[in-house]
């Protein structure tokens, strides 16, 4: 029996999707649940699994192809052989062989380059995974072995950019003492975070505040409670769930900050559903956590946790990036000191994260070495006044350095 594989239902605000890349090709065996493509919209990549094991007998679109909400992408023959398990049959004629490869060929056309590559033995990764055909020309035509690459992919996957980074450090074959240049087009995330950065930019009166952050005893709580804290909730207890604590009692005390602009009107919200940055390989990606101010230490943990790892895998929904009246960032994961970051439109304030150093700082008249953040907020001036967002950062500053005080509600 042929079952139709369609595009998820999209949301409202997202009209169409790209396919980013097939993991599987006409003829090949798969199995339930098994990821077929990738597709790729302005904020996140949708995985589509096959809902039968089968055989992919026929794809509808190629890859840089756009679709639209339950558009047909393939068909999968539910409890079919395939094709690699026939041609081990000894009594199956070349005749019934070719029969099955035009029966598989995707229904839109391919270029000569196209299908000649197609026609060569599928190259392996490191990982054993056959690779995206962009990849597996790229190695072919700079003379790149795949197994040399890193891959920086989904699952460790080698990705077209890894081949063209490899290429371009210096690796071998080809490229190897030449100079090569390859012009590769953004991804649509990629260009959509480009897009949204220049809104960012023309649409709001950014400015940025500093301050610095003593987290001696921040750290030297989490050294006390640590342990327990795991043993009793089941994750480790980070500095991000501080900030997130902090920033939202922050945020209740001084609106504006939480506010959003709409025209000539100002959006109070009474909640703060806090955006946290989280990097992936396509770009970063800012999931929202919702109610922070109701939320405890260990479910503001978990809720960072499953993001990331969803982030990781690919597995985040158009649902989790939508909505958010506050972000935060944290550049000192990559070892930033200090950076002014950029507003997330509609809302209107940010606040960045930076390293931790040991820096002499004076306390009670005595030099003393402690452990020190610079920390930003960037704000949107049209609503916001200078004199709320430096207070508002250093109501931050006062919650951190006084944790216990927090932990009360204080």
């Amino acid at each position: 029996m042929s079952t139709e594989i369609k595009v998820p239902v999209l949301p409202e605000s997202v009209s169409d999707a790209t396919i980013a890349s097939w993991h599987k090709k006409p003829g090949d065996a798969v199995k339930r649940d098994e990821n077929l493509v990738d597709l790729e919209t302005d904020k996140v990549v949708l995985e589509v699994p096959s809902p039968v094991d089968g055989v992919l007998k026929e794809i509808k679109f190629d890859t840089g192809s756009t679709v639209t909400s339950e558009q047909v992408l393939a068909i999968v023959e539910a409890g079919a052989a395939a094709s690699g398990e026939a041609k081990g049959d000894a009594a199956a004629s070349k005749d019934e062989a070719k029969k099955q490869e035009a029966d598989t060929k995707p229904v839109q056309p391919k270029s000569d380059t196209a299908k000649s590559e197609a026609a060569k033995p599928a190259a392996k990764s490191d990982k054993g995974g056959e690779l995206p055909p962009g990849a597996r020309f790229t190695a072919a035509k700079e003379g790149i072995d795949p197994k040399d690459v890193e891959g920086t992919g989904r699952r460790g996957a080698v990705t077209k950019e890894d081949i063209v980074n490899y290429a371009r450090s210096g690796g071998v074959g080809k490229a190897g003492g030449a100079r090569p240049e390859e012009r590769v087009p953004m991804t649509r995330m990629r260009a959509r975070i480009a897009e949204r950065l220049m809104e960012s930019k023309n649409s709001t009166a950014m400015l940025t505040s500093f301050n610095e952050v003593n987290l001696g005893k921040v750290m030297a709580m989490r050294k006390e409670l640590g342990e327990s804290f795991q043993k009793e909730h089941g994750i480790k207890l980070g500095f991000m769930s501080f900030f997130a604590k902090a920033a939202a009692n922050a945020l209740l005390k001084y609106p504006l900050v939480n506010a959003s602009v709409d025209g000539k009107d100002i959006i109070y919200h009474g909640y703060a559903d806090i955006s946290i940055a989280v990097s992936t390989d396509k770009g970063l990606v800012t999931p929202v956590l919702r109610n922070v101010e109701r939320m405890g230490f260990a479910d503001v943990e978990k809720g960072i946790d499953g993001f990331a790892k969803a982030a990781r895998e690919g597995g985040l929904k158009l649902e989790d990036l939508q909505g958010g009246t506050f972000t935060i960032t944290n550049g000192g994961t990559f070892g930033s000191l200090m950076s002014t970051p950029i507003i997330n439109p509609p809302q209107s304030a940010i606040l960045g994260m930076h390293a931790i150093k040991e820096r002499a700082i004076v306390e009670n008249g005595q030099v003393i070495a402690a452990p020190m953040m610079y920390i930003a907020l960037s704000y949107d001036h049209r609503i916001i006044d200078g004199k709320d967002a430096v207070l508002f950062l250093v109501d931050i500053k006062n919650q951190l350095e006084n944790p216990h005080r927090m932990l009360l509600g204080m």
